[in-house]
């Protein structure tokens, strides 16, 4: 795979977009990839796999910013991270409540390999349906 310079810049600056999107900072992540895709079409394996990890690593620093929070109780809205487990960082990619989902999961000391496989589940398959649009 050949990765033209344009290419190369493109590639990282989604993939800070995607970290940044994904962090408590606001950011669209969406729009980056599109713009890639829209760019550099021939990119588009790299570009999904860069937008996924680089937006999978900003939830896992929610996760450990959760962490930090002291042990008290849950507010209610997040006891879905405490029913369901990591299986409800699949959901860590919905605006407004997947930050609150990454920071809940890392407040619960829910397993981290497990936590960030599960955001990269969810988060993948949404940056593949976006990319699904360009075709």
């Amino acid at each position: 795979m050949d990765f033209m310079p344009g290419a190369v810049a493109s590639l990282a600056g989604l993939t800070l977009a995607s970290f940044l999107s994904a962090t408590v900072l606001p950011g669209g992540s969406e729009a980056a990839l599109l713009a890639v895709l829209a760019t550099h079409p021939e990119q588009r394996d790299a570009a999904l796999l860069l937008a996924t990890a680089g937006n999978t690593a900003g939830g896992m620093v929610s996760y450990a910013m959760g962490r930090f929070i002291p042990r008290k109780e849950l507010p209610g809205r997040l006891a879905l991270v405490q029913t369901h487990g990591t299986t409800a960082l699949l959901l860590s990619w919905v605006p407004l409540i997947g930050d609150a989902l990454c920071i809940a999961a890392g407040w619960l000391r829910l397993p981290p390999l497990r936590s960030a496989v599960m955001m990269a589940i969810g988060k993948g398959a949404r940056y593949l349906a976006i990319a699904g649009l360009m075709a």
